[in-house]
């Protein structure tokens, strides 16, 4: 969704490099960038203004001008005033003193919201609550129908005795549905409402109703952030009408610009409190201000990432991955990899996984054209192997490829691909396991495997006497160096060049040598 607002600062922040000091006109054209970039993002002009304005007093203060790297001092302070107007702080659900705790959702038709309540009741669900969904939106056709499959997916139960389509009152559901969740010990409901097509007074009403009748806990309004600047406005007249203590962004996984996101916490002063980023119910997640600001700055989103890799992985199972690839629990085998690829595909797309790394943006193009059904042909591979193939993958010759091949419906060519591409990757991270780096790459001082100072000069000192010390080009000098029978020359005595002990006569006599008789006639 922020695609071009990340393009747009990179390149700008790109102009900044290399610059020991930033003048008036950097910082004036700086400002302008980032203008333009918010513009085009759809941001609502009063956040752009009060943003490019914190951002210009700050860049031409103290902090800028006593950093060693204002390039990097002026990114700090975009980052830091991008996490102000998406809200400052985390914020997290009130819950009520005595059970239940009431939610109620509001919002305008086709914003998400009854596929929102299903998978916000998934969330509460595994942070250990009861919720139940309340049907309260007898306006839609099959509204009822729609939250009552999404909650079966989700495995919550969903308070539906009126129809919908037209039939019912909402007020009374509601109220009864708080009853029926209060008898039946769930500590949580959700009160899905009808959506309005616009400011609706009728359905406004409705809904000032609603909350007069359960009276909530927390009110949360869901905006699609693929609107843009009118969801400022509808979410304003929202706020004088009805009152809401949240918003829900949905949708942020789209082509969309963006700007909703960036405005509404700022011109309302409400803050986001969850997002929804995909279609799974498990797609959503709180919204985190910092994390997003470094998303959209490609600073990428770390902490969001080891989140959803603790959920999603088995602890005893990486710890024995771990153990092989250090070499103490066996060796590293396809059966391990595979395992290691399944848990990686509960995460969510590869494509999204790999774009909360830092500095992915400049590859974002590879990761849209990532064929996510690659991960299916290498399952289909490996499961196409024996027992044995994949505990030892050296034994897989040219016969047993095409057998792999015709199994998994693949070429021969990507079952070699694939096989070769585990053995260096099984290599690489053995290698960066036991602390010696990636292979192939000087080992970093203090790094464990790495040899720096010192101790590497020394070996390189000893690698190039070893390599110096020769022995002598003369047969009867070598033999001599290889019996030890040659003495050291005496003091001030030169070397014999004919291999003979220093200070021996060089007067001799040749018959004393053992050669053959064919070559005695040159002696005499």
């Amino acid at each position: 969704m922020f695609t071009t607002l990340s393009d747009r600062l990179a390149a700008t922040f790109k102009n900044l490099r290399g610059k020991g000091r930033l003048s008036e006109a950097d910082i004036d054209a700086t400002a302008r960038e980032i203008r333009i970039a918010l513009l085009e993002a759809d941001v609502a002009l009063p956040v752009v203004k009060k943003f490019v304005a914190a951002v210009k007093e700050r860049a031409r203060g103290e902090e800028v001008s006593g950093a060693l790297n204002p390039a990097q001092q002026i990114v700090k302070i975009v980052n830091d005033e991008l996490v102000t107007i998406l809200g400052g702080e985390t914020r997290r659900l009130r819950y009520a003193k005595t059970a239940p705790t009431v939610l109620m959702l509001a919002g305008l038709q086709g914003a998400g919201k009854t596929t929102l309540a299903a998978k916000l009741a998934l969330w509460l669900k595994d942070q250990g609550s009861s919720p139940m969904l309340v049907a309260a939106d007898l306006q839609r056709p099959n509204a009822v129908n729609q939250l009552q499959i999404n909650g079966e997916r989700v495995g919550v139960k969903v308070f539906a005795p009126e129809p919908g389509n037209g039939v019912g009152d909402p007020v009374a559901v509601a109220r009864a549905g708080v009853a029926e969740a209060r008898r039946t010990l769930h500590d949580v409901v959700i009160v899905d409402t009808a959506g309005r097509l616009g400011v609706d007074a009728e359905m406004m009403q409705q809904a000032a109703d609603i909350r007069d009748a359960v009276s909530p806990d927390e009110i949360l309004f869901v905006v699609d952030a693929m609107v843009g600047q009118d969801a400022v406005n509808t979410a304003q007249a929202f706020l004088d009408g009805v009152g809401y203590d949240g918003v829900v962004l949905t949708k942020l996984d789209g082509d969309a610009r963006g700007g909703a996101a960036l405005s509404i916490a700022s011109i309302t002063g409400k803050p986001v409190m969850f997002a929804s980023n995909g279609e799974k119910p498990t797609d959503f997640d709180v919204f985190h201000p910092d994390r997003m600001a470094g998303r959209i700055l490609d600073m990428g989103d770390m902490l969001t990432l080891i989140e959803q890799a603790e959920k999603s992985f088995d602890a005893d199972q990486a710890a024995k991955a771990a153990a092989k690839l250090t070499g103490q629990g066996g060796d590293f085998t396809l059966d391990d990899f595979l395992q290691q690829m399944q848990q990686l595909r509960k995460m969510g797309s590869l494509s999204k996984i790999m774009g909360m790394l830092p500095g992915m943006g400049q590859f974002r193009e590879q990761l849209e054209n990532f064929d996510e059904r690659e991960i299916d042909r290498i399952q289909a591979i490996i499961q196409s192997m024996t027992p044995s193939e994949r505990d030892n993958p050296k034994i897989i010759d040219g016969s047993r490829r095409a057998r792999i091949s015709r199994g998994s419906g693949t070429q021969v060519s990507e079952v070699n691909g694939l096989v070769d591409r585990f053995f260096e990757a099984r290599k690489m991270m053995m290698s960066m396991a036991k602390g010696g780096g990636i292979p192939g790459m000087p080992g970093m001082p203090g790094m464990p495997g790495a040899h720096g100072g010192k101790r590497a000069k020394g070996k390189q000192v000893a690698a190039k006497k070893a390599k110096s010390k020769r022995g002598s080009g003369n047969p009867a000098k070598r033999a001599a160096e290889k019996s030890g029978t040659q003495k050291p020359a005496a003091d001030g005595a030169a070397p014999n060049p004919f291999g003979l002990p220093a200070g021996a006569e060089e007067d001799f006599d040749p018959s004393t040598l053992n050669l053959p008789a064919d070559l005695s006639k040159y002696l005499k």
